[in-house]
């Protein structure tokens, strides 16, 4: 037999629904006319048992029709019911989706919350820091300008041209790193324009640069070492009048003459790169002058060896950048770098290792590290005092034990005692080195910041004397210093 549909089987029944109901309708009829006539006993009970037979034939096709009718409505269901699953798997997976872009941007927001925290902490930082400048009085700062605060952040490297155009090298590197040789007959004019713009006389600097290239494009064409030298010197001329955008058109001119000039890895190129980057990040733009930066160090390092004093002044420079962005781990690692190259080429009494030891502790202090960045100023101003007064004894003592020493007796009573009964503390004032004086300021801050009061106080006062004592000395013997506007901070 076939396997029939279920449409098949319900035609069928019906089918039979019809002949079973006719055949109840014959059979009725036929007991009645038994029943009019003779009646046959036998005959009548077999009618009858065909009705019954029939009638059930009839109940149980009505049940068929009845079930099929039910088993539709089922399936109809069903197919609703997967209609429903489907939607609810698609709203499903918008939610997953959903949760998924939430879940992402809570987690930038935390992050962002995080970096806003720690930015927070900085500034609070550098703010508790900076308050001993407020104690500083005004006739100081009449008689000598405040330095550019982004130099201070931002050491450059930006006199490398300069040197270049004085007839006798300033250190035993000059020729090594210098960039390009300006011409003789040239030389005059050079050393004009450096000196006015020194001066702070840009309206004399800055025609006589312009000048001198006009007159060098005339005679050697734009694409010429000498002019891209030029270049660069009026480009710094610029940055110093805060005119970077200007800068920074003839720095990228200067750049691409080099380049093609004198070849990609000279060390005119590096200046110029280095230049470059720092005119970036007095504006701000530490990503962008970064890679500047390190490209400038892998001349010089390609050049003038890995262990030259001119890679450790890049380096410099390289982890100012990234101390800025906060990328604290390469900042470490550079200056430790720039420090290991110093005294092993310069020894331990060169002016570049104070400096990068207070740069490295300014790191520290940047990241909570007091201990490390105390060590490094101890450090500092310990070499400074056995280079001036000799070996340290019991009477003999650098400055920052007498600053601690004070603060441990703060409650003795010792207001009125002279200073020199404090160890060497008067001497140590009569040292003059800018980087010292600005250690024990530093120090002096650190102190503060850790609630040693009595200590930060000698040291700042300290600080205070020796720069008061080095301005006196230069009254008296009546000396004149034509300052730069751009000055190499420690």
């Amino acid at each position: 037999m076939t396997q029939m549909t279920q449409d098949e089987i319900i035609s069928n029944t019906k089918t039979v629904l019809q002949g079973l109901e006719a055949l109840r309708v014959e059979h009725a009829s036929l007991i009645s006319g038994i029943s009019e006539s003779n009646k046959d006993e036998e005959k009548t009970y077999i009618i009858r048992k065909n009705i019954e037979n029939i009638e059930l034939g009839l109940n149980e096709a009505q049940v068929m029709m009845a079930l099929s009718c039910h088993l539709q409505n089922i399936e109809a269901e069903k197919q609703k019911l997967k209609t429903q699953v489907r939607r609810l798997h698609q709203e499903n997976a918008w939610l997953r989706d959903e949760l998924a872009n939430t879940q992402q941007k809570f987690q930038a927001s935390e992050q962002l919350v995080a970096q806003l925290e720690e930015e927070k902490k900085h500034l609070e930082f550098m703010t508790s820091v900076k308050k001993y400048d407020e104690n500083q009085d005004q006739e100081e700062q009449n008689e000598k300008p405040r330095p550019d605060p982004v130099m201070e952040l931002f050491p450059d490297d930006d006199n490398e041209d300069r040197n270049n155009i004085s007839p006798t090298p300033p250190s035993q590197y000059s020729n090594q790193s210098s960039g390009y040789e300006i011409p003789a007959r040239l030389r005059t004019l050079h050393n004009l324009v450096i000196q006015y713009a020194s001066q702070g006389r840009y309206e004399v600097a800055v025609p006589l640069c312009k000048q001198a290239l006009e007159d060098l494009e005339k005679t050697s064409g734009h694409d010429h070492p000498d002019v891209a030298t030029m270049l660069n010197i009026l480009a710094l001329v610029y940055r110093d009048q805060n005119k970077y955008k200007e800068a920074a058109n003839l720095l990228n001119d200067a750049l691409s003459i080099r380049g093609k000039t004198l070849g990609e890895n000279h060390p005119a190129v590096a200046a110029t790169l280095n230049n470059l980057a720092v005119l970036y990040g007095k504006r701000g733009k530490y990503k962008d002058a970064e890679p500047l930066c390190k490209r400038a160090l892998e001349i010089r390092e390609k050049v003038l060896g890995k262990d030259h004093p001119d890679v450790a002044k890049q380096l410099n420079n390289l982890a100012l950048l990234c101390q800025n962005q906060g990328k604290y781990d390469e900042v470490e690692k550079y200056y430790q770098r720039a420090l290991e190259i110093y005294e092993s080429k310069l020894g331990p009494d060169d002016p570049n290792v104070a400096k990068t030891k207070n740069n490295l502790a300014s790191c520290y202090l940047k990241q909570g590290k007091y201990a490390e960045a105390e060590i490094l100023y101890k450090q500092v101003l310990t070499r400074a005092h056995e280079k001036e007064f000799g070996a340290i004894d019991s009477k003999n003592k650098p400055i920052w034990q007498v600053a601690e020493e004070r603060e441990e007796h703060k409650y003795d009573n010792r207001e009125n005692t002279p200073y020199g009964e404090y160890g060497g503390w008067h001497k140590a004032a009569k040292v003059d080195s800018p980087t010292v004086t600005t250690t024990l300021k530093n120090l002096g801050a650190l102190y503060r910041r850790q609630g040693m009061f009595e200590a930060a106080e000698t040291l700042e006062d300290c600080a205070l004397r020796s720069k008061k004592e080095a301005l006196d000395i230069a009254k008296q013997n009546k000396v004149f210093y034509y300052l730069p506007k751009t000055l190499e901070a420690s």
